[in-house]
């Protein structure tokens, strides 16, 4: 490498992040910087790294898309029988990253997870394109297969099987919803003096705001 990378830095000094100006509920102070990122035009705002675990502490993470969010939680779609689904089933609980590079911005999320209800997978199934619910079908996510044909040739016999038909939701996919006991947004700053505000839900149903050292 013509670069060593422990010499790959970048000084951070865009915005700042203070107590006096967050919004006192975190999913609307959530909602600001999302539409934040869409207006700036990053590729893929709604990116985020899930992470899971198996009951005996194994991690796994991985990027997903959020496709949904309000103070019930934050919502993404997936095969139930998947790695990441296997993992949520056995153990209810994950946690979200976003990373807003262009903002210099980070969102944590951790809490609990729960399947949402039928109906609201299917709603969404409905408008996903036409391909995307054959593949659906035709992936059984994280499992081993021999070669890319074979998954060409699954595709394939579904898209014969629902020729000028509707395509129902699969009873093994639908949507997981995180339900956060913390929301982090962390705000980049110079010489690594980043702002780290903390919201830890409390058991009346209130945030409590905290700051973290960087």
């Amino acid at each position: 490498m013509d670069k060593n990378i422990a010499d790959l830095r970048k000084d951070y000094a865009l915005q700042e992040l203070s107590e006096a100006e967050i919004n006192h509920n975190p999913f609307i102070q959530f909602k600001f910087w999302f539409d934040q990122a869409v207006a700036a035009q990053l590729p893929e705002p709604n990116a985020m790294t899930l992470a899971t675990s198996t009951p005996d502490g194994k991690p796994s993470a991985r990027m997903v898309l959020l496709k949904n969010f309000d103070e019930r939680g934050f919502v993404l779609f997936t095969n139930y029988n998947s790695h990441k689904g296997k993992e949520i089933t056995a153990n209810p609980h994950a946690a979200l990253v976003f990373w807003w590079a262009e903002l210099e911005r980070q969102v944590r999320i951790a809490g609990t997870v729960e399947k949402i209800s039928d109906e609201e997978s299917d709603d969404y199934f409905e408008v996903r394109p036409h391909n995307s619910r054959l593949g659906a079908w035709a992936s059984n996510q994280s499992e081993v297969i021999a070669n890319r044909e074979v998954l060409e040739a699954q595709l394939q016999a579904f898209q014969d099987k629902y020729e000028n038909k509707e395509v129902p939701r699969p009873p093994h996919w639908g949507g997981f919803r995180i339900i956060p006991q913390e929301i982090e947004f962390w705000q980049g700053r110079s010489s690594r003096l980043h702002d780290r505000l903390l919201y830890t839900r409390l058991n009346d149903g209130g945030w409590k705001i905290e700051r973290l050292s960087p």
